[in-house]
């Protein structure tokens, strides 16, 4: 129950922020708070209205960005296994790595490399291609 609600809570608050009102709404909050700055006497209360309020909002956006993210990745991950299980060329004991440590996952990689012929020395030479391509765009 209160997962859902978080969920739903997180989903609504993320897509709100991220929109261009939610940029606007924010740039004439502060636009306001600096205009209130000699009424106030740019005073040390005044100065902890900005401080506090920034913190406050950072802090909880912090959990709804990374709720977002979170299950964005569980999603995009079941969604490559699910390709992995029904690919006939594909092993399906990468199924379910993303819950290995990172250094088994990178142990992982760099067996996958070595098995197509990219082991250290060929990777610094596929960078560097890529580098060359990059530059002419």
């Amino acid at each position: 129950m209160i997962d859902r609600l978080f969920t739903a809570i997180a989903s609504h608050t993320a897509a709100a922020a991220g929109r261009p009102p939610a940029f606007v709404i924010a740039c004439a909050l502060i636009l306001i708070w600096i205009l209130t700055g000699p009424f106030f006497d740019y005073s040390d209360t005044w100065q902890l209205v900005i401080n506090t309020s920034t913190t406050i909002i950072t802090f909880l956006m912090v959990f709804v960005i990374q709720n977002s993210q979170n299950r964005d990745a569980a999603a995009l991950q079941a969604k490559l296994d699910e390709l992995i299980r029904v690919s006939r060329d594909a092993r399906n004991e990468f199924i379910g790595i993303e819950h290995l440590t990172d250094a088994e996952v990178e142990a992982i990689r760099a067996h996958l490399e070595q098995d197509v012929g990219q082991a250290q020395p060929a990777r610094h030479a596929r960078h560097a291609s890529v580098r060359r391509l990059q530059k002419r765009l």
